[in-house]
């Protein structure tokens, strides 16, 4: 039972509710954005070319879906290991539950080494240092800001995620001539119904998919949040739309001023654009772009470390993976498990293959939780809380399966 003050169940150290709805959509925001605008613009102009705002705006979609689904799902399940949950309470499966549950893991693994390169990419245009040793004292300061404690390394993240928002406004202030050549180039920034041109969006759209993870990142701290039933659904949609703006705003003014092969060639693209438009060092926005990049690893990593915790409470794990620490209330074994295996693929993986692992599987988790939510919907069960119409599990599911089979077609031909 749960006694005031010492925060235990059973027995066991249990997590502590601090996150309100301001600090959740902030870890939300904080994790959408530092997981790929700063990173990956100019590798999604490589695929999509002159079209790259449409390869956001289509992964916006497949994305907008899958976040009602969620949102659905957090108010009816609020506890950690969220995805997982969602599986087992849908389907019944414990092994696919499992699965999941180590898919999710591996996500957030490897945004934080792919989030890991673009922070070693950032800084060589500040400073030059040897990357191997760059990304190993940043993996290992974030794992120890993550055990200090969730309201500690929240309260940073909002923080940091107030700084990577002023950045965007920079970007999109200095570049806000850009906007002046719309109406001039706007029949040429509509593709034609040309297969080729698509193809280059969708697989744009796969790369920019990636920029739009982290809403999920949401429900994994639901046994930290208050009230989670509401304010959990309300974090991600409120979340989504905001980045959403800033994608599309970030991508328009970006292939405006900077040709997509140069935008492609940059490992910091956005640093490039604001010495272009500026004619100054970018100093300023390669600081931004570095605590951006920090924030969506500080973040991915509390996801993980949740996950394994709310898998351990769930007897799927040793249960010394799930102990919460009685002095920073975190779980701390967890965390350090996370710690050492981003450190073992960010050294051994380039940055777009990364990206990609994490798109690809995060596509089949969102295609599993559509359709355990619409399972659930039909099942009838008794439920008063935050709810969507039976179509969006449906179309979310539906289209997120259809892209996984147009990737898969492409990648065999």
């Amino acid at each position: 039972m749960l006694c005031a003050g010492d925060h235990k169940v059973n027995g066991k150290n249990e997590l502590i509710r601090r996150l309100s709805l301001p600090l959740l959509v902030f870890y939300g925001i904080g994790t959408i954005l530092g997981a790929g605008i700063y990173v990956l613009v100019g590798k999604v102009a490589g695929e999509a070319g002159f079209y790259t705002p449409f390869s956001f705006i289509f992964a916006s979609l497949l994305a907008c879906f899958s976040a009602f689904s969620y949102a659905e799902l957090a108010a009816r399940f609020p506890r950690s290991a969220g995805e997982a949950i969602y599986i087992e309470e849908g389907f019944a499966i414990k092994k696919l539950s499992i699965a999941v549950g180590f898919m999710i893991v591996l996500v957030g693994v490897v945004s934080v080494a792919t989030l890991a390169h673009g922070f070693a990419g950032y800084l060589n245009i500040f400073v030059k240092s040897p990357q191997t040793t760059v990304i190993v004292v940043l993996i290992l300061f974030i794992g120890l800001v993550c055990v200090w404690g969730i309201a500690q390394s929240v309260m940073i993240a909002s923080i940091m995620t107030i700084v990577e928002i002023i950045g965007l406004l920079i970007i999109i202030y200095v570049a806000r001539d850009s906007f002046s050549l719309i109406p001039q180039e706007l029949p040429s920034m509509m593709p034609p119904f040309d297969a080729g041109i698509w193809a280059g969006i969708v697989m744009g759209s796969f790369i920019a998919f990636y920029a739009f993870l982290g809403f999920e990142d949401i429900v994994n701290v639901a046994e930290e949040a208050i009230n989670p039933s509401i304010n959990i659904p309300l974090a991600i949609i409120i979340s989504l739309v905001i980045t959403t703006i800033f994608y599309v705003l970030i991508s328009t003014v970006a292939i405006l001023s900077l040709s997509p092969p140069e935008l492609a060639a940059s490992d910091a693209p956005l640093a490039m654009l604001y010495e272009k438009m500026t004619g100054q060092a970018p100093v300023m926005i390669t600081i931004i772009s570095l605590i951006s990049v920090v924030n969506g690893m500080l973040i991915q990593l509390i996801m993980a470390s949740r996950v394994l915790y709310g898998m351990s409470r769930k007897q799927w794990l040793p249960e010394k993976i799930g102990e919460v620490n009685t002095t920073t209330r975190t779980p701390v074994i967890a965390t350090v498990i996370i710690t050492t295996l981003i450190l073992v693929f960010s050294l051994i993986l380039p940055l777009l293959s990364l990206a990609k692992i994490t798109s690809f599987i995060t596509l089949n988790i969102f295609m599993l939780i559509n359709f355990a939510l619409l399972k659930i919907k039909f099942s009838k069960r008794a439920y008063a809380g935050f709810s969507v119409p039976i179509w969006i599990p449906f179309t979310g599911g539906i289209s997120t399966l259809l892209f996984i089979l147009y990737l898969i077609f492409n990648v065999i031909n």
